[in-house]
């Protein structure tokens, strides 16, 4: 049954001029009010009818990509190649489509309002990016949300995300787990033991994912893994500095270190060197993703190249309806090894 204004209105005893005035923003409207306003919407799922161009149509020009952090560069190659890709026959404003880039900063609660907000204005595809967050409540709340706007005709396509079954989403994942075993194996053939690892935050699937690999590989080469040789943290380089020192504290004699992505990598190199440390010579470092600065780091890093842009331009281009969807709506995207010179055989 279709929630009608009146409806928001009644939730939130609130008289329907308020909440119009609310959502449109046209109006002082006390704070109070308006929290129990959006409350109202928010439970009700109520979705704004927006400008009467987009009346006209199932779904207006907007498109929608949610973002982690866009300053990390893993979001913004795939952001500006997935926008790349939007333009072309089939808006209404001399063919063009108004990208809009969604920076959630990582909060569970920011994915959920902006999906909201896209919803209301009817977008005509929206694409998410990178890792899903693990978390039962919110992935429920999540997978309800994009079945409500596949079901409104908005195409939704999981970009580097885990599939979301049974909401119509159209997912492209990167092969996380495959990647991390390679590279943990490349340095095990290099004769490397004693590996530290710098992960991501724990409740990302692409933290565990990639940790998961890296474990694979020592099961498989039957060393046992210390618990001291992992530590959590964020996807940045200061997080990858502070854990490479605590990697160092609890075990001095880690011969290598594996980082959860490329930024976190030049962290832990930074704080090796402070520590007097040589890389590759006293220890070795690999990252993953391959951003930009990698090959220019000083040695070169050793890390998993993903195809980021390739991968969001593709995202972009299914959103767009200008590809076929892979079969199954699901594709799993292989990463590469890249072996350059922060790696290399332990001393003795």
């Amino acid at each position: 049954m279709t929630v009608t204004l009146a409806d928001v209105a009644a939730r939130a005893q609130v008289s329907p001029a308020t909440v119009s005035r609310v959502l449109n923003g046209n109006y002082p409207v006390a704070a109070s009010t308006r929290e129990r306003v959006l409350k109202a919407v928010d439970e009700l799922d109520y979705v704004l009818n927006g400008p009467a161009s987009a009346l006209a149509a199932a779904t207006s020009d907007l498109v929608g990509i949610l973002v982690n952090d866009i300053a990390d560069p893993f979001f913004g190659i795939m952001a500006s190649a997935i926008q790349g890709e939007i333009g072309g026959p089939g808006g209404r404003a001399g063919g063009e489509r108004l990208a809009v880039v969604c920076n959630t900063g990582g909060s569970p609660e920011r994915e959920l309002t902006y999906l909201t907000l896209l919803q209301r204005q009817r977008a005509a595809a929206v694409v998410l990016t990178g890792g899903a967050i693990e978390d039962a409540p919110h992935q429920a709340a999540m997978d309800a949300k994009l079945r409500k706007l596949a079901d409104a005709g908005t195409r939704v396509v999981l970009c580097g995300r885990p599939p979301a079954p049974g909401t119509g989403a159209i997912a492209l994942t990167f092969d996380n787990r495959g990647g991390g075993r390679e590279l943990t194996e490349h340095l095990i053939g290099l004769g490397h033991r004693r590996l530290g690892y710098v992960a991501g935050p724990q409740e990302r699937t692409t933290t565990r994912h990639r940790l998961e690999g890296h474990r694979a590989a020592l099961a498989a080469h039957g060393i046992e893994e210390d618990p001291r040789w992992t530590v959590h943290g964020r996807y940045d380089r200061r997080s990858g500095y502070e854990a490479a020192l605590e990697l160092l504290r609890r075990d001095p004699s880690l011969t290598a270190v594996v980082a959860a992505n490329d930024s976190v990598a030049l962290g832990a190199c930074a704080a090796l060197r402070d520590s007097g440390r040589k890389i590759p010579d006293d220890v070795s470092v690999a990252g993953f993703d391959d951003l930009p600065f990698s090959i220019d780091a000083v040695p070169a890093l050793t890390t998993v190249r993903l195809p980021l842009a390739e991968a969001g331009a593709r995202a972009g281009r299914i959103a767009m309806g200008r590809e076929e969807p892979p079969p199954g709506d699901i594709a799993s995207v292989r990463g590469e090894l890249m072996v350059r010179g922060s790696s290399g055989a332990p001393r003795g």
